[in-house]
């Protein structure tokens, strides 16, 4: 090598499984793919500035089967492997993208290399395949640099011609090549002729040393309030004897049923050292407990605010939060913070 010339960068792509990963057969099926053989379904990843290596989980998993235990195989394959890489390229399929990506982010400390996220929502082998796009700008940015250091040094999600915090996305569509959205938060990038990154909302985290924290305390539940809603169902959840967590989905700005009977449940929950969370259903917002009344019975209840998390955010945040032992006002410390950049400024106490 010349002194003028430079090593390739080195992406690691782990494939868990999801419908990026298959191909038409000659009877017109849907088979997956040996992962390993990818380059022969995009010749184009083969760059000569770049060197890729892959690997896949055995056997591949939809994503609606990914559990705590896939995340932290993830996070400790990212570990493993990260003084030997530049960058990350996670494949997975999309129905749970957006928790894996929230989990990934309080899971990876420290963290000053790419990992992107990215899925798809017809299979590689087709030819109307939003996979071999995503793969390629997913890989590209994996290996983006800028003054010698990466343009990215989060876990970011890559679909359908943006990029998203990981802790922001969430899957709004079913059926749309743009299933992926962040609803609080701009994109990172955005992909056309060039990619086109929003530098000044790129994050860097303030802990120096990369570390993995697998912690995850998944003895959490997510309720969603609803109009007419029989309070036994909320009593009942709530006296789950392991219990230790409960994100709360409520009306708008953070609002729930002016019901003493209701007061009194969420009350004694989080005198027994139940953790709530409470963020809104809308799809974009977030929760002001300060604006109206109906909101100050959570807040009386001891009910941390969570500003504008995502619900994939909040619940894998919480996880987080107990797998590390916090609990009472360490806790609502934790969760009110803004710890990867998944809520907007400080979420309000009082």
């Amino acid at each position: 090598m010349t002194s003028h010339e430079t090593s390739p960068s080195r992406v690691l792509v782990i494939y868990t499984g999801g419908t990026i990963g298959s191909v038409q057969d000659a009877s017109g099926g849907l088979v997956p793919i040996d992962f390993n053989e990818i380059h022969r379904h995009v010749p184009e990843l083969e760059q000569p500035n770049r060197e890729i290596e892959i690997i896949s989980f055995d056997p591949p998993l939809d994503s609606s089967n990914v559990s705590t235990k896939e995340w932290v195989e993830l996070a400790q394959a990212v570990k493993h492997h990260y003084a030997d890489f530049d960058g990350f390229v996670i494949l997975h399929g999309t129905d749970t993208l957006a928790y894996t990506a929230s989990a990934l982010s309080f899971m990876l400390e420290g963290l000053r290399k790419p990992v992107i996220i990215t899925g798809s929502q017809l299979p590689i082998g087709l030819p109307r395949t939003d996979g071999r796009e995503n793969l390629l700008a997913a890989v590209d940015i994996a290996t983006a640099q800028r003054f010698n250091e990466p343009i990215v040094q989060e876990v970011a999600v890559y679909f359908g011609s943006f990029l998203f915090r990981g802790n922001r996305s969430h899957k709004a569509s079913a059926e749309s090549m743009q299933a992926i959205i962040s609803p609080n938060l701009p994109a990172l990038a955005e992909a056309g002729v060039d990619i086109l990154y929003n530098e000044s909302l790129m994050y860097r985290d303030e802990i120096k040393t990369f570390h993995v924290n697998v912690a995850l305390d998944n003895q959490v539940a997510w309720l969603p309030l609803f109009p007419g809603q029989p309070l036994e169902v909320i009593k009942r959840l709530l006296d789950w004897p392991d219990m230790r967590g409960l994100v709360l989905s409520t009306f708008g700005s953070g609002n729930a049923p002016s019901n003493p009977d209701l007061k009194s449940i969420l009350t004694a929950a989080h005198d027994r050292g139940i953790s709530i969370l409470n963020v809104t259903q809308c799809g974009h917002g977030a929760v002001h407990p300060e604006r109206y009344a109906t909101a100050h019975l959570l807040r009386d209840c001891g009910v941390i605010p969570g500003g504008d998390m995502t619900t994939e955010a909040a619940i894998t945040k919480l996880m987080a939060c107990l797998g590390r032992g916090l609990t009472g006002e360490e806790a609502r410390n934790f969760m009110a913070r803004n710890v990867r950049g998944e809520l907007t400024g400080f979420s309000p106490l009082t």
